[in-house]
């Protein structure tokens, strides 16, 4: 093997159908690793394909379910795409949705508003807090440009903090004994469809999700976002404004997760509780990865997603897989797929090494 060396190259275009190929392939690898993860977890073979697909997906209350556990996590993906798209790290997801929650109980507690109105202010109240609570690492990141993955990181603990201070204590349920505030008046809850726990909040995400579609994929922004996101050095050198694009995304990333809290409390919970939002960043880095970036590819993979985690929830039930197994299959999932996109993108050659010629000796 001395005489060969290995080379990379990349690959110079490439084609639709080995990106589609490379992406099912990295999925359906995924997806294997992690069937083979909940077999070693203790999960029965024989009725894996029931509980992973047949109930999750082609039930009405498995359906149902996913359906559900989907809205939020179809926002939270769109806000990691909104941020990641320019490079920037929000590993805060938690804590601006965390946020968003809190902003929604706040007008709910207070009767801000008429009992008409009251519904839409929590839902902006709550976009508001989430952008809000990402203007710190965002004002920092231009000013001083400190980096944003520890100032989000952090300030989701702080989020968690001031969570859990309301809920023990200034907006604890006096007639509850666990921590969570009182529940919420009728005039400030989404509409049930009838179907299961499925809310009106499903149309929202829908709408905004092809909202963001044209933001990012026909409108000159995105073209703005592209460019700012592939080189910024070259972007501010064309005189693209980067600053005012990357300050509108930014606080876009925030809004919907914010949002993704206040559609939990309206749309699900019916109140604050310190359950909601856990693993939702790492939730939504993965969607935004495993879609490639693209909005309406978000639906889609945020209801798998959804089904991955109400599957888990039976595992867990009656085989007793813990949560973790979850994520670790979401990592899973992400790590072949970005393996995948490796090879997709370079070429690997196994070339001979060519001998060095020899200076002939002048007589």
């Amino acid at each position: 093997m001395s005489n060969f060396r290995l080379t990379l190259e990349r690959r110079q275009q490439v084609s639709t159908l080995r990106s589609a190929a490379t992406y099912i392939l990295g999925l359906l690898v995924g997806l294997g690793c992690g069937v083979l993860v909940l077999l070693a977890a203790g999960a029965p073979a024989s009725t894996l394909m029931d509980d992973l697909v047949v109930q999750v997906f082609f039930s009405a209350r498995g359906l149902a379910q996913t359906l559900t556990l989907a809205v939020p996590l179809i926002l939270v993906g769109l806000a990691a795409l909104a941020a990641m798209r320019l490079r920037f790290w929000n590993v805060g997801i938690e804590g601006q949705l965390w946020l968003g929650a809190i902003g929604a109980t706040l007008v709910a507690s207070n009767d801000f508003g008429s009992e008409t109105l009251r519904l839409p202010i929590m839902l902006i109240a709550s976009a508001l807090a989430g952008a809000i609570w990402i203007a710190v690492p965002l004002l920092l990141k231009l000013k001083a440009n400190v980096n944003e993955l520890v100032v989000t990181l952090l300030l989701s603990n702080v989020a968690y903090l001031l969570l859990q201070h309301l809920l023990f204590g200034a907006w604890k349920d006096p007639v509850n004994s666990f921590p969570v505030s009182p529940r919420f008046d009728d005039n400030e809850q989404l509409a049930s469809l009838g179907f299961g726990n499925l809310h009106s909040g499903i149309y929202l995400a829908l709408a905004i999700t092809l909202l963001m579609a044209v933001l990012v994929q026909k409108s000159r922004t995105g073209f703005y976002i592209d460019v700012i996101g592939h080189n910024r050095r070259t972007a501010l050198a064309t005189g693209i404004p980067v600053t005012a694009t990357l300050t509108l995304m930014i606080l876009l990333s925030g809004a919907l997760a914010g949002l993704a809290g206040g559609l939990v409390v309206t749309g699900v919970e019916h109140r604050l509780t310190q359950t909601i939002g856990i693993n939702t960043t790492f939730s939504g880095i993965v969607i935004a990865f495993v879609a490639r970036f693209n909005p309406l590819a978000i639906l889609p993979t945020a209801i798998a997603l959804a089904g991955i985690y109400n599957a888990g929830s039976t595992l867990k039930v009656f085989y007793g897989i813990p949560d973790a197994i979850v994520v670790l299959i979401q990592g899973i999932v992400l790590l072949t797929l970005l393996m995948v996109q490796f090879f997709r993108s370079y070429r690997v050659s196994l070339l001979r090494r060519t001998p060095p010629q020899t200076a002939r000796q002048i007589t």
